[in-house]
């Protein structure tokens, strides 16, 4: 669906989403677990 320039400028939106807080979520989740993972790894490198 195309629209005309000035129905364009009338657009309301960018509103977050379930979709968008769900992504962020995961993406946190994500670098917690690449972090615990760095950490666990130097433990066991420093003092085995």
């Amino acid at each position: 669906m195309k629209l005309k320039e000035n129905e364009l400028i009338e657009v309301i939106g960018g509103s977050i989403s379930a979709t968008f807080l769900n992504a962020v979520a995961r993406i946190g989740e994500f670098i917690f677990e690449i972090g615990r993972n760095i950490g666990k790894n130097l433990r066991r490198l420093i003092f085995n």
